[in-house]
């Protein structure tokens, strides 16, 4: 049958098949990336001894960033933020035995480096590289840490516990775009250069420790492409 014998509906077939072959090929020649690296910016808001809550006193924080990608669903992170933590006596209603010899006020600059494991809600990607991909997701993120914290006294170092939630968004095929908000629970009271001002012994990891939340905003880049010929195997 030559082209004149052709029906409009059976060209019009023939068009559209050849139009999604092509587009599945070229979805399959889009690579997936194992690699991010960026830098990001945020605020943070302390909490311990002198109250504090994760909307008062909040200070910039900037870092930078790296992730391993697992697969669309997982990855893991490496993180290094620095900035500071403020607080003061007169945002709570507590009062301490030794009050009067406590600072009024205290200002913290602190670094922490955190290795958090990433789990999206959804498989993230520009869906032209993985079948079902979506350029945007939330996820939660869990993983240990480590604290170096400045304190007008001295320096203190101790490991944390960071627990979070964020949205990921790819503006572009290699481009990512993440807000996350965490907590840093750490296993140190020192942070605010006041220990234990009740005088009470306490026992556990986690307990009357300082902590600080962190609501942050970063920008990464895809790297390491995946071998296309090796998954088509």
């Amino acid at each position: 049958m030559g082209v004149k014998g052709i029906r409009p509906l059976q060209l019009l077939a023939l068009l559209l098949t050849a139009l999604l072959q092509t587009t599945v090929a070229t979805a399959q020649d889009e690579p997936e990336y194992r690699a991010e690296v960026g830098a990001g910016v945020g605020l943070q808001a302390y909490q311990g001894d002198y109250g504090g809550s994760i909307t008062k006193m909040m200070q910039p924080c900037f870092g930078v960033l790296g992730k391993y990608k697992f697969n669309p669903r997982m990855a893991m992170a490496l993180t290094i933020y620095h900035g500071k933590v403020k607080g003061e006596l007169k945002n709570i209603n507590t009062w301490y035995p030794e009050s009067s010899e406590i600072a009024p006020e205290f200002s913290t600059t602190l670094t922490d480096v955190n290795v958090m494991f990433e789990y999206n809600f959804f498989p993230y990607g520009t869906g032209r590289e993985y079948r079902g991909a979506k350029p945007l997701t939330p996820f939660i993120m869990l993983g240990p840490g480590m604290v170096i914290a400045k304190t007008p006294e001295k320096s203190v170092a101790t490991g944390s516990l960071v627990i979070g939630l964020g949205a990921k968004y790819k503006v572009a095929p290699r481009v990512n775009i993440t807000v996350d908000w965490a907590m840093h629970f750490t296993q140190s009271d020192k942070l605010d250069g006041l220990q234990d001002p009740y005088g009470i012994k306490s026992s556990g990891i986690f307990k009357n420790t300082d902590c600080y939340a962190a609501l942050r905003a970063s920008v990464s880049y895809d790297l390491w492409a995946k071998c296309r010929t090796c998954h088509k195997e």
